[in-house]
């Protein structure tokens, strides 16, 4: 069968995984060597030359992402992988010239947002947040110029939901590039290039690879002029991820669909508890029906992801006022509740087989706008009923 004929599970365990051809190995060997021999002249010799330019435990991996992110489709696509998710975003902001203007989602990674934002000051484009979930604010956002939109969704760490088909259209209306960090969706529940978006990116260091235990990043897109731009841009810069790397993203992405089909459903049980706590104020989840781009998930993705955040509030034995509650009793309840989780680890990062917790303000620091009562969870592989035991017995700590 044709690549574009199997289902994902399928190709997640295939694609990039062919036996070893010297020895017959299933499991794909690990090239570690920097350099290749080659002729006197220079010419390429098995088109290998250099680690930094390309290998092939990293062009195997490039050959599964593409293979995913075009599932179903006819028109292939290109991956190129890096050393993380930064370097990722690094190489298409590098391309962004002086004078250009660009659409960013009003929330999103804030790393992201905090590099983007220095190099406009360095380079001298426009930089504006815009709620790419708000239809009057895309219909004002491109009522000028625009000529890139970088869109995350589910976005992190309140979990919007950008109608990707939509925005798509916007930009096709002004030539813009559409980008879309599908980092918490990954390519079993998410499509952005089937959807109309030019370029695809994920941090891999999360649900692709799976395990807490390697980085990398991937833009995977279908322009071959796009594809080359990057790829020379992330030879210069050395942003090259190593191929031990490479081969546990690999290994990795052969487990992500089982993983991810596991995580998804503990996520809707949790979610569900957590809506229904008298100590939350509101959970942030697109498989509620009450998250208000739920529809727009429910026909864009194949499940809602496993992430998901929440804000904590008083009691009713806490006897405060709202403004305390909207203020630092909020971020102190919060932190409360996270230092009491057992099971959920208070740790950066998501996507892996141990469940996480994270207050999100803390972690991006003073110019952070995440609310100070809000906590995201990263669900793991752990079952459902004791990490809801877990929130259980943290949601009831005194606030006292």
């Amino acid at each position: 069968m044709t690549p574009s004929k199997l289902q994902f599970a399928t190709l997640a365990v295939h694609a990039g995984g062919e036996p070893d051809t010297e020895t017959g190995a299933l499991a794909p060997p690990i090239h570690l060597s920097t350099t290749y021999e080659h002729p006197a002249d220079t010419a390429l010799l098995e088109g290998y030359l250099y680690q930094r330019y390309a290998n092939p435990t990293q062009d195997r991996l490039e050959r599964a992402l593409a293979a995913l992110e075009s599932e179903g489709s006819e028109q292939p696509a290109k991956a190129l992988f890096f050393a993380t998710g930064m370097a990722a975003i690094s190489a298409l902001v590098a391309r962004v010239r002086p004078g250009q203007r660009i659409i960013l989602a009003d929330d999103g990674y804030f790393a992201a947002r905090k590099l983007m934002s220095m190099e406009a000051q360095r380079i001298g484009f426009q930089l504006d947040l815009v709620d790419l979930t708000d239809e009057g604010a895309l219909r004002a956002a491109f009522s000028t110029p625009v000529d890139l939109v970088w869109a995350e969704t589910p976005s992190n760490p309140l979990l919007k939901v950008t109608d990707i088909a939509r925005l798509a259209g916007y930009c096709d209306a002004k030539n813009a590039l559409l980008v879309v960090d599908a980092t918490f969706a990954t390519p079993a529940l998410l499509k952005p290039l089937a959807l109309g978006a030019a370029v695809v990116m994920h941090s891999a260091t999360k649900y692709m690879a799976g395990h807490s235990d390697c980085m990398g990043g991937a833009l995977v897109m279908r322009e071959q002029s796009l594809f080359d731009s990057l790829y020379e841009l992330r030879k210069l810069h050395g942003s090259t991820a190593s191929p031990f790397s490479a081969w546990l993203t690999l290994r990795g992405l052969r487990s992500l669909p089982a993983r991810l089909a596991w995580q998804c459903r503990s996520a809707v049980q949790i979610a569900e508890f957590l809506a229904a706590h008298p100590g939350v104020a509101k959970v942030h989840f697109p498989g509620l029906a009450s998250h208000p781009q739920h529809r727009v998930a429910a026909s864009q993705m194949r499940e809602f992801g496993a992430m998901l955040s929440f804000e904590v509030h008083a009691t009713a034995g806490d006897q405060l006022s709202g403004d305390q509650l909207s203020g630092s009793f909020g971020r102190a309840r919060a932190i409360a509740v996270a230092a009491k989780l057992k099971l959920f680890t208070n740790a950066t990062s998501l996507g892996s087989v141990e469940s996480l917790v994270e207050h999100r303000q803390s972690a991006e620091g003073a110019s952070s706008t995440t609310p100070p009562s809000l906590l995201r969870l990263s669900i793991g592989l752990e079952a459902a009923a004791d990490l809801i035991a877990d929130l259980t017995q943290a949601l009831a700590l005194d606030a006292g």
